[in-house]
C-alpha cells in the first residue's frame, strides 16, 4: 500500500523542485569567468606576497561579493563587489575597505582592482 495518491507522481514532484532551484540560481548575481579569473590573479599575487591568507565568495540575489581575509577569524579587509542595478549611474564594480568606506567604483573591474593592486607601483 502506498502512502502516496494516485494524482501526486514523484518524478514530477523532483522535477518541479529541480526547476525551483535552477531558477533560483539564475536569479542570482554572479562573476563572469573573466571577472573571476581577474580577481583570482590578483589574490594569488598577494598570497604570494604574505598579505592575504583566505576568501570568500557570495552570490547574493542583488550583488556578489568576494571578500579578502589577513587571516580567517577577521573581517575582511577589502571586498570587492558587483551591483548590475548600479551599472548606469556610478558603476557595477567597487572595493570597499574594511571599515565600509567604498576605495573606488568604476565601469570596468580592471580599473576598479588598480586601488588594491600594488603591482604597479613606480619607486
Amino acid at each position: 500500500m502506498s502512502l502516496m495518491s494516485e494524482d501526486a507522481d514523484p518524478s514530477e514532484q523532483r522535477a518541479a523542485a529541480r526547476s525551483a532551484a535552477v531558477n533560483a540560481q539564475q536569479s542570482r548575481v554572479t562573476f563572469n569567468r573573466l571577472e573571476l579569473n581577474r580577481i583570482l590573479n590578483l589574490y594569488g599575487r598577494m598570497v604570494a606576497d604574505g598579505e592575504w591568507r583566505d576568501y570568500a565568495i557570495d552570490f547574493l540575489k542583488d550583488r556578489a561579493v568576494f571578500s579578502v581575509y589577513r587571516r580567517a577569524s577577521e573581517v575582511p579587509i577589502y571586498r570587492i563587489e558587483k551591483d548590475p542595478r548600479l551599472a548606469r549611474k556610478q558603476g557595477m564594480y567597487s572595493v570597499i575597505s574594511a571599515t565600509g568606506l567604498i576605495l573606488r567604483r568604476g565601469h570596468e573591474l580592471e580599473r576598479v582592482l588598480l586601488v588594491i593592486d600594488r603591482k604597479l607601483a613606480v619607486v
